[in-house]
């Protein structure tokens, strides 16, 4: 990506600004806006182009060995661009040893696979350290330490029973104030009327 010397200026005045933080004008803030603008358009469009050209790379391989000029020439142009070799290119140049560029191309790739297994290698054998700033804070009074260590249940000695619950009382219903009424007393039985005698006293007559 180049710049011209209008992009040059605006971007010197954003490092400026950055460096020394001052007031900036409108019309540096919207120079820079346009700057950045252009940059994330190039990077969308540089993207675009990788992308089609490793499309191309993998239709030229598929279609070996007719293709091979034009193979090993999208391949030298990727591999500018940053872009790694899979087996399936390696294979592909094993097959083209004959072709002296294939050859060539062929102990490029294979220096730069070996490179970026020993990295892998490196990033997974390397054992992460806390940072200092987060070490200090773990030995502050009230930091980490001291919260792992209050969260901690505390321990019972092995010795000691487990100590037992105790029976809980039967629940007493409270007694009421005064005693329900039976629905013989709230209700009386009505008593029956006396049967008439049976012999009813005569009267007597009058004399």
């Amino acid at each position: 990506m180049a710049f011209g010397a209008q992009e040059l200026r605006v971007l010197r005045r954003a490092l400026a600004l950055a460096l020394h933080p001052t007031p900036a004008s409108a019309e540096d803030v919207q120079d820079c806006l346009r700057l950045a603008e252009s940059v994330d358009e190039a990077a969308r469009e540089g993207a675009r182009l990788r992308a089609f050209l490793l499309a191309d790379l993998a239709r030229y391989r598929a279609a070996l060995p007719g293709t091979a000029a034009g193979y090993l020439v999208l391949l030298e142009e990727a591999l500018g661009s940053g872009y790694r070799p899979d087996p399936d290119d390696l294979a592909a140049l094993r097959a083209l040893s004959g072709n002296p560029t294939a050859a060539a191309l062929l102990d490029r790739c294979r220096a730069l696979a070996e490179q970026d297994v020993r990295t892998r290698l490196a990033g997974l054998s390397a054992t992460p350290t806390v940072p200092a700033s987060r070490t200090r804070l773990t030995a502050l009074p009230g930091g980490l330490a001291a919260t792992s260590a209050s969260e901690e249940p505390e321990k019972k000695p092995a010795g000691s029973p487990a100590a037992e619950p105790r029976p809980q009382s039967p629940v007493r219903s409270p007694r009421p104030a005064r005693p329900i009424p039976t629905p013989g007393e709230v209700f009386p039985p009505k008593r029956k009327p006396a049967p008439p005698p049976a012999n009813p006293p005569q009267q007597l007559a009058a004399g």
